[in-house]
């Protein structure tokens, strides 16, 4: 990966305007296409497969004019005036006809109708309209709801002065997330950490111009889908939010590498490409990490929050890409600009630091010394090219000593303190939103208030009890019966509605419950209405079931909750898994868990405080408190996963390296989190900032993910990683780095911090430059420990010969070839560093086991024409199979020759009197025996 990204750097480097040219491209295409194509976001939210939602769809069918949408016009008189006067039931009248005449409206109710109870208010100051659809919040078109606003505008009017009139509902309940000026201070409070970080207005613009680019192309694209998909409004936010944050940190981490190493005296080309490969190795593990996150968000079985999990992992994975790219272009544009000037403090911080290196290696003859000193693996590692951290400072230094003096202490405070912030989450209720979230501005709000003063909490959110009474021999009856026994249920306040539809064979009752549609009160309800289903069928023969919005809207959440602890699992068992990869230890991933976990929790705790609790609501802009929306805690848990695995990354990646080279386990942990804390500091705080600043403004959907992602990300960082994670290591000592050895063997590694890079690098030009040997290696033991060291340096067109026991010989084949991990020593193939380039070397070496090799199996394995080709084993074929193969190696050699490139043989044997029959007589030979270890300090080579 690393030597992918080196790659990848350095051209996005050099073709810079190239890079900036296409992604400005892709983000006028991207517009033009929205512009053209897009049809909006909705706030629709349905589960396919729950009681509500069947029995919602059936309705469509026997029963079209109430399945719809739905909507309310409360009309309030003033004091001292009926809603029963003459004059204001005319003009109720005449709203109602001119609602009735309105494109996809399949009816509008009148309050004085005879067939409707409980419209009137008791009081006799309010009177209800009730507006039904012909199909679902998605379908009701704009025109159609501007119609409706201007038939009520006109009742607004001829109401006598004083009185109101105003519309709600599901329909004019919605509303779009929009961006306000409170998002953009979270951009101004970014510009000032990177101006503070970097010291450089250039520096300090690139990440923002990184980031807005970025989620300008994720949003233009999520605006394109909705030509063909719908897609839910939360979406939009959600995707810009996190693509804002993501954006702004990956780039940063990349810069920051960057700069660190001009300070050194770097050139600026080599210094971009190593800072994408190395910093550019974490992004993408980061970034992996969130992405692989959102989209698990399917395990809920939801659709609607599959969308938006995709579409934010989306705009994360933009960010990643856009990083990878245009951070190196633009880094190309600014050339040594960025170079601190001689004398600088940048520039004198990073000759204090490197001396300090300088330092510690030569005072570490009592420590432990890598095996790979004095070698081109080690130089990888040097002073002068090491991509280390930002220069030790004093209060970094002091704060990672006083949180690891007395770490068992620091470890209980910390679990206790965040347990006990944690503790309000048990107070968390789910739901989604209605239209008491709304600002009390809003028309929406408004009328839902009215409606709760004049006729109670129940009437904001009516449900509809349903069944087919095709059996039924008096179907009025039967209907009447069934509602007088809902209406005598504990939570009912009044069923104003019971009856047949026309054909006769499907009945509804209305409910209206005593809470509103968000209380436990109603949830309480539905569930008894439910839990009553079998005695429904049993006295009367109908199977009834519960919808309307509000029952859909119980159910959501219902299901949500369920799939909570599943996302869960998987979130934390995945969270195992990759950080093992990374760390390849035991200690490390659990304690990054379970203070993720720790993370979680106090981000819960402090959204029911200020959601549920109402503790601070008014410095949170909040106008109402009560549950938060449903999705909250299974999308708070999948972003801030990948976020905290960003800080492990960055944190503990640097002092395993330190551990790994050399370094005591606590100095490990003082000089990893010195080189890093820094970064992930500002990093943090510019995450923080953005995610807070939706908080103010925010959308009611978006307000409490905000809140709990600002307070998680600031929990996770400064708390957990930068308090917790060194007090728990200090703790363990050497065991934090401990990995059982058939752990370690069966685990795919990943480089985050860039050795292999590091590794290429310094074989680059070893063991001299120009060098163009097939293959070359030193201090080589494949075979095992029992063997001697051996080194072999062939041309291209010459035979390696490799000869020892079986079992041996074949271990080295393979490694050769790619095909197992190089363990001891130092080896290229074709001109490329093993292990870093074994994919590569794997593509241009082949292998074969001749005596289990059929013909037409080593056929096809030449006609791919590799450079180089090992053949296991050729001793052990017969006489007349020895011969075929060396007729068929002349004839490959020469094809080889003639198209220019030269056929290198690696034959292993254990006879090597019988592989002479193999060899042709021009061969020219360099021979490897695999011999028990030598006793003295001589070695047995070629």
């Amino acid at each position: 990966m690393s030597s992918l990204l080196y790659s990848l750097g350095r051209w996005a480097f050099g073709a810079r305007k190239l890079v900036l040219g296409a992604w400005l491209l892709l983000l006028v295409l991207l517009g033009a296409g929205a512009g053209l194509f897009s049809q909006g976001t909705e706030n629709n939210f349905t589960i396919p497969g729950t009681e509500s939602q069947e029995a919602l769809d059936s309705l469509a069918t026997t029963f079209p004019q109430i399945s719809g949408a739905s909507g309310q016009v409360v009309v309030v008189t003033k004091d001292g005036l009926s809603v029963s006067d003459p004059a204001v039931v005319a003009d109720i009248t005449t709203a109602v006809a001119d609602l009735g005449k309105v494109h996809q409206v399949a009816g509008a109710v009148s309050p004085f109708d005879s067939t409707v109870t409980g419209s009137v208010s008791s009081n006799d100051r309010a009177a209800l309209i009730s507006i039904q659809f012909d199909g679902d919040m998605t379908e009701v078109s704009e025109r159609t709801v501007e119609d409706i606003r201007h038939v009520v505008d006109n009742l607004r009017e001829s109401l006598p002065a004083g009185s109101t009139a105003t519309l709600g509902g599901e329909v004019f309940a919605a509303a779009i997330p929009e961006i306000g000026i409170s998002e953009g201070l979270g951009v101004i409070v970014a510009l000032i950490v990177l101006i503070f970080t970097f010291g450089s207005f250039v520096a300090a613009g690139m990440p923002l111009i990184n980031a807005l680019l970025g989620v300008g192309v994720s949003a233009l694209a999520i605006m394109g889908v909705t030509a063909f998909a719908p897609i839910p409004s939360t979406t939009l936010m959600l995707a810009l939010m996190l693509g804002l944050a993501v954006g702004i940190d990956y780039a940063l981490f990349i810069i920051a590498r960057h700069t660190e190493q001009l300070a050194r005296g770097m050139e600026a080309r080599e210094s971009a490409a190593r800072a994408v490969a190395t910093a550019g190795s974490a992004v993408v593990f980061a970034g992996l990490t969130v992405i692989i996150a959102l989209i698990g968000l399917f395990v809920a079985g939801i659709p609607f929050l599959t969308i938006m999990g995709i579409g934010a992992a989306g705009s994360v994975a933009v960010a990643v890409l856009i990083s990878l790219t245009l951070v190196p272009a633009m880094l190309g544009f600014a050339g040594d600009r960025l170079r601190p000037k001689t004398g600088s403090r940048g520039e004198r911080r990073a000759l204090k630091r490197a001396a300090g290196r300088e330092a510690r290696a030569a005072a570490r003859s009592g420590e432990r010394v890598p095996a790979e000193q004095n070698t081109p693996a080690a130089e990888a590692h040097s002073p002068a090219d090491h991509p280390a951290g930002p220069p030790p400072n004093r209060f970094f230094l002091g704060w990672v000593r006083a949180v690891t003096r007395f770490p068992l202490v620091t470890i209980i405070v910390i679990v206790l303190g965040l347990g006990a912030a944690a503790l309000p989450a048990l107070h968390l209720r789910l739901a989604l939103p209605d239209a008491s979230t709304q600002a009390p501005s809003s028309e929406a709000r408004q009328t839902f208030d009215s409606i709760t003063e004049n006729f109670g909490a129940g009437f904001t959110g009516p449900l509809i009890v349903t069944g087919t009474i095709v059996k039924s021999t008096d179907p009025l009856k039967l209907m009447a019966d069934m509602a007088e026994e809902i209406r005598g249920l504990d939570g009912v306040e009044s069923v104003p509605l019971a009856t047949p539809n026309e054909s006769a064979d499907t009945g509804i009752i209305q409910v209206i419950p005593t809470g509103g549609p968000n209380s436990p009160e109603t949830q309480e309800l539905v569930a008894e209405i439910r839990s009553l289903h079998d005695h429904f069928e049993d006295k009367y023969g109908v199977s009834l079931s519960v919808t309307g919005y509000t029952a859909m809207a119980i159910d959501v959440s219902a299901r949500l909750g369920e799939a909570l602890l599943p996302f869960g699992i998987l979130v934390v068992g995945l969270s195992l898994v990759l950080l093992t990869m990374v760390f390849r230890s035991l200690w490390v991933p659990i304690k990054a868990t379970l203070g993720y976990l720790l993370s979680v929790g106090v981000s819960f705790g402090v959204v029911a405080a200020v959601f549920e609790l109402g503790w601070g609501a008014e410095f949170f802009n909040l106008h109402s408190t009560g549950p938060v929306m449903s999705f909250m805690p299974i999308l708070l848990m999948g972003v801030l996963f990948g976020l905290a695995m960003d800080y492990e990354v960055f944190l503990v990646a640097r002092m395993r390296e330190e551990y790994v080279h050399g370094a005591t386990a606590r100095q490990a942990i003082e000089r990893g989190f010195t080189g890093s804390a820094k970064v992930v500091t500002a990093a943090a705080i510019i995450m923080f900032a953005v995610f807070a600043a939706f908080v103010p403004e925010g959308d009611t959907s978006i307000k409490p993910i905000a809140l709990g992602l600002a307070v998680g990300v600031f929990v996770d960082a400064f708390i957990v990683r930068m308090m917790l994670v060194p007090a728990v290591l200090a703790l363990l000592g050497d065991r934090a780095w401990y990995m059982p050895r058939w752990l370690d063997r069966i685990l795919p590694s990943f480089d985050v911090e860039g050795e292999g890079m590091q590794h290429e690098i310094a074989m680059r030009d070893w063991p001299e430059p120009g060098n163009d040997d097939a293959l070359v290696g030193a201090d080589l033991r494949p075979g095992g420990t029992g063997f001697a060291p051996f080194g072999i340096s062939v041309r291209p067109g010459q035979t390696l010969l490799v000869d020892g026991p079986p079992q041996a010989v074949t271990t080295t084949l393979l490694t050769l070839t790619g095909r197992r991990t190089l363990q001891d020593g130092l080896l290229k193939v074709a001109g490329l560093a093993l292990p870093t380039r074994a994919a590569l070397v794997r593509r241009r070496a082949g292998f074969a086991n001749m005596p289990r090799m059929s013909r037409e199996g080593l056929e096809r394995l030449l006609s791919e024409r590799p450079r180089i080709l090992a053949l296991d084993g050729v001793d052990r074929l017969d006489p007349a199979g020895r011969a075929a193969l060396r007729a068929r190696l002349e004839r490959a050699q020469a094809e080889a020759e003639g198209r220019g490139e030269p056929l290198t043989l690696i034959l292993g044997v254990e006879d090597l009197d019988l592989a002479a029959d193999v060899l042709p007589p021009t061969a020219r030979i360099v021979r490897a025996s695999l011999v028990a270890r030598a006793t003295t300090e001589s070695e047995v080579r070629a």
